[in-house]
């Protein structure tokens, strides 16, 4: 069994901590709550103006309707015989809903107070009935709005509903700020849909193109907005040139078999035949031989960006890769792979990946002081993923070039002195793995040694009787190492 590898979590110990992101929202909802601030902040300034603008009016209004009403009231009283002033009394407390009665010197009445409408009210009465005139709120403990008054220097007290005499307030404006602030919010969503379409129709076209679907890319160039339009228009056109570009390119790599590989078997044949000098003839072989294994890692560099993904079982691919390499003396391979594993990717695409790994740890991770090469292989299922990792034991990578190792034609110290390919083995690997839908993440072993993460999705389940189909040789291998 392979040693255990280092779980992602170990290997990025030692690296530094990224500051914690912050709180990100979408274009619409940033759009939405912004509107959304502006409309509760133009609501309750309204709000405010209103109460403003009304206070004044509405307070002398109220007090202008109670002074009358207890003029005319002492003026009936006054000019009435007393059995018509008790009918008057009566009248006037069933329809009206104004009471009047003597005040006692024993009476508990609380002063009208507490707003700035009740103050005002109270100042305004003064000035109309008199100095001597008392407003309250209640009188021995019965509510209401309270004047209290003389008729021929009898002291009465005048009743009358204080809802009368209050400004709209409580759950009345509850409800209307409830309707505005509900029709408002609605508002807010529409015009920050409005707003926010034309880019979410160009985010999706972006998306289309960075897979490669130009057809799907289009956007509509006949919208009434004049700046959506030229942004329509100038996308259509880039897609419309980059999609030229690909199919240019295409085109060109089709060529490069019959162009460049002909005139190398040529010059094969005709070395092999031609050179007498066995050393020189076995040179100029391996280059054109090198030549030919460059052409094939442009060409898998320039394959298309989509991929047909099916169910495949990753013991046999790994299993395939293996072999090809048991017999290689200088290559030592422990593999730990549950057979039962299936992710969901394409299988010939799948073994180039692992093979340009093996490839590449041949080469460059040789065990420090040997000329032999240990890889260890393991996978384990992750939820709806499987992490694959690779690891050699070799001397690793600085750290500061882990981060470009899957750029093309970049090379690390070694490849440098060591250059045998075009330096697009881990560029291949990075772009074929994010064709499948999976991601390639590598790192320094805690322990020495570079190591290859590859996380691809995981297919939980297959159809009873429809195991995954190979494309690939499949051999027994051995599954504690070949070497």
């Amino acid at each position: 069994m392979p040693a255990p590898l280092e779980s992602p979590e170990a290997s990025a110990e030692n690296k530094p901590r990224k500051p914690r992101a912050s709180l990100r929202l979408n274009l619409f909802w940033r759009t939405f709550f912004l509107l959304a601030l502006l409309l509760a902040g133009s609501i309750l300034a309204w709000l405010q103006i209103l109460r403003v603008l009304e206070f004044e009016p509405r307070s002398l209004q109220m007090a202008q309707q109670a002074a009358s009403l207890v003029n005319l009231s002492r003026a009936a009283l006054v000019h009435a015989d007393p059995i018509a002033r008790v009918s008057l009394i009566k009248t006037m407390a069933e329809q009206e809903g104004v009471r009047i009665m003597p005040r006692e010197p024993g009476d508990r009445y609380e002063p009208l107070a507490g707003s700035a409408l009740a103050r005002r009210l109270t100042e305004e009465l003064a000035r109309r009935l008199g100095p001597d005139t008392i407003v309250a709120q209640s009188v021995n403990g019965e509510p209401g709005l309270w004047v209290g008054f003389s008729i021929n220097g009898d002291p009465n007290w005048l009743r009358m509903d204080q809802a009368r005499f209050s400004l709209a307030g409580g759950r009345t404006w509850l409800i209307w700020l409830a309707m505005v602030g509900l029709l408002s919010l609605a508002g807010a969503a529409v015009i920050a849909r409005l707003i926010n379409r034309p880019l979410k129709q160009l985010s999706y076209a972006t998306s289309r193109v960075r897979e490669g679907d130009f057809a799907a890319s289009h956007l509509d160039e006949n919208v009434s907005t004049s700046e959506v339009r030229e942004v329509n228009i100038g996308f259509n056109r880039m897609a419309e040139r980059l999609a030229k570009l690909e199919q240019d390119r295409a085109v060109m790599l089709a060529g490069i078999s019959h162009d460049l590989r002909t005139p190398l078997a040529r010059l094969r044949l005709e070395t092999e035949m031609s050179v007498t000098d066995e050393v020189a003839r076995a040179h100029m072989v391996a280059d054109i031989v090198q030549l030919d294994a460059t052409i094939d890692k442009f060409l898998d560099y320039a394959r298309p960006d989509h991929a047909t993904l099916t169910p495949v079982n990753l013991h046999g691919v790994v299993s395939s890769c293996v072999y090809a390499l048991q017999n290689h003396h200088a290559v030592q391979i422990r593999m730990a792979v549950p057979e039962d594993l299936n992710v969901l990717a394409d299988e010939v695409e799948l073994a180039r990946v692992i093979s340009n790994l093996l490839e590449n740890a041949r080469r460059y991770g040789k065990t420090p002081g040997t000329e032999i090469t240990q890889v260890d292989i393991a996978a384990k299922a992750q939820d709806d993923w499987v992490l694959l990792r690779l690891r050699d034991h070799g001397p690793g990578v600085p750290p500061e070039q882990l981060a470009n190792l899957t750029k093309p034609f970049f090379r690390g110290d070694a490849a440098r002195t060591a250059a045998a390919g075009a330096g697009l083995g881990l560029s291949i690997v990075d772009k074929t793995v994010q064709r499948m839908g999976g991601r390639l993440t590598l790192a320094n072993a805690r322990s020495g040694g570079l190591e290859a993460q590859i996380r691809l999705r995981r297919v939980l389940s297959l159809p009873p009787g429809e195991d995954p189909q190979p494309r690939l040789q499949r051999p027994a291998v051995m599954r504690h190492g070949a070497s």
